[in-house]
Parts: structure tokens; C-alpha cells; sequence
């Protein structure tokens, strides 16, 4: 893991895994990222991870709203905007991503993040000469 002054981005598997008791070891490295980095999520994290919890771990929504307010406890919130979709669509032209990959990708590059971790994206990958991705569970 990198140390505390790495700005960090989470991808919403990330914060997942902390909330799944199915797979303890990543359960163990999820909470550990959140705990001892200044990790960074998105709106649109909050709503893939409600998404999630509502409809594959059968959380009500008033349990998933409480989930939100922890993660927005425990992580800096990033706002999506019209220059974090525009910055994205033109990320996904540039690297091939999905739309919604690149959006992950915006976000984290408009938080000044030298890190995001996610399991779904190519490990070690550097984007724009400053964002790395880090898939934590290998």
C-alpha cells in the first residue's frame, strides 16, 4: 500500500469489498486503503455503490443511505461536473475506456490523485503522465 500523504481515488469495488464479508482478505485491504490514505471518491462512486448494495446485497435503501454517509465520512467527495463528463469523453476516445471507466479516471485526475485503485482496470496503467492504477488485491 502507499503511504498516508498519497492522495488515493477509489473505485467503487473498492468500497464494496468493505462492506462485503465474503472475501475477508479484501474486505481487510478495502477498509485498510479508507483507514490510513487521504482516499478520494465520486458522486458517481456513491451511486454505483448504492446500486450495489441495494440490489446484490439486498440493503434497503435506508441502509444504503446510511453506507453513504459513512463513505462520505471516510473519503473526500468529489462532485462530477460538465468538465469532469467533457474531460472523460475525451478520455475514453484518447485510452479506449468505457465512458463510465473514464469518468472514474476524470474524477480522480480533477482530485490531483497519484493513485487509483480498482480491481476492473488495467494494473500499473499510467494515465496522462500522473494517475496510476493500482489494483490493491494482487
Amino acid at each position: 500500500m502507499r503511504p498516508m500523504s498519497d492522495k488515493i481515488f477509489l473505485d467503487s469495488n473498492i468500497l464494496i469489498y468493505g462492506y462485503s464479508n465474503s472475501e475477508p482478505a479484501k474486505q481487510l485491504i478495502a477498509r485498510q486503503l479508507i483507514a490510513e490514505n487521504n482516499s478520494v471518491i465520486s458522486t458517481q462512486i456513491l451511486q454505483e455503490v448504492t446500486n450495489t448494495v441495494t440490489r446484490k446485497f439486498e440493503f434497503s435503501f435506508a441502509d444504503a443511505a446510511v453506507g453513504i454517509e459513512e463513505c462520505c465520512q471516510n473519503n473526500i467527495l468529489h462532485i462530477n461536473t460538465e468538465d469532469t463528463i467533457v474531460q472523460a469523453c475525451g478520455i475514453a476516445e484518447r485510452y479506449g475506456f468505457s465512458f463510465y471507466d473514464s469518468l472514474v479516471i476524470s474524477a480522480a485526475l480533477e482530485s490531483d490523485c497519484k493513485f487509483l485503485y480498482s480491481e476492473d482496470l488495467q494494473h500499473n496503467q499510467t494515465i496522462e503522465k500522473r494517475l496510476t492504477i493500482i489494483n490493491p488485491f494482487i
